[in-house]
């Protein structure tokens, strides 16, 4: 198994990810099951401030394990700040996790429970860094907005994500993807849980402020069943669809997880 060959398959996957990343066995390793009785409130938390900016939004991008939705990161267009963060960082890109069926594919799971599906909003540390490359080499260099998805009905946010895939269809294919709106993909409450953790797929940097909203979105099984349409395999290949590409939890060590409300 070579780095660019980890995955999500009995043969790659998480249980493997070791060989290569010694580091999957850290103290700040990612996802965790948030036990919600043990979150200290911190009322200095309510003052998160999210600012997303539908220009910045640019494209959509096949990676093989997932897609990403890339956003123009060199000026402060989409950023998020406050909290229990101590500089501005900015929207590199986001994406999505999910497994084999729409009863559980989420990434945290809470008090045991997983969710349908995960949205990662992934930011950098721009006070600080140069690059999101440089960020993710340090402990402050990341912040990731994490939003559950549960099944329901359509989200009309999401629906303009799901019906660009089949642009994207393929490993390395790339779109444009423009003039939308990130925020439209958070929920109505923005009380969060936060702690210190790591990239949930490899390298599994652990440079990760996690902010994790209490409050899932609704998507509906339809939209949350194309995620599964994309391939992991390239043009002219044999199909291979990404059934699945979430990492299960890992132990807390001792991590302190903190709640924006009581």
């Amino acid at each position: 198994m070579s780095t660019e060959n980890w995955g999500y398959d009995a043969q790659n996957g998480p249980d493997h990810w070791h060989k290569l990343y010694p580091i999957a066995q850290g103290n700040f390793q990612s996802p965790i099951d948030i036990k919600s009785k043990e979150a200290k409130p911190d009322e200095s938390l309510k003052s998160l401030s999210i600012n997303y900016n539908p220009n910045a939004v640019k494209s959509i991008v096949n990676i093989g394990h997932s897609f990403h939705v890339l956003s123009e990161d060199k000026g402060n267009l989409s950023v998020v700040k406050g909290g229990p963060l101590k500089a501005c960082y900015r929207l590199n890109q986001f994406h999505f996790h999910w497994g084999p069926t729409n009863d559980y594919g989420s990434e945290h799971t809470v008090d045991g429970k997983g969710y349908a599906s995960e949205l990662h909003l992934v930011h950098w540390n721009s006070d600080k860094y140069s690059s999101f490359a440089e960020a993710a080499k340090n402990p402050d260099g990341c912040v990731i907005l994490t939003v559950f998805l549960k099944v329901g009905n359509a989200h009309p946010g999401l629906q303009k994500v799901v019906g660009a895939l089949n642009l994207i269809k393929t490993k390395g294919q790339e779109a444009d993807f423009t003039n939308f709106d990130a925020s439209t993909l958070l929920p109505g409450s923005l009380d969060y849980w936060t702690y210190h953790g790591s990239l949930t797929h490899p390298p599994l940097y652990e440079c990760v402020t996690w902010i994790i909203f209490k409050e899932p979105i609704n998507a509906s099984s339809e939209q949350i069943n194309q995620f599964r349409s994309l391939l992991s395999s390239g043009d002219g290949e044999k199909a291979c669809p990404i059934l699945t590409n979430h990492r299960p939890t890992q132990p807390l060590k001792g991590r302190e997880l903190k709640a924006s409300f009581h």
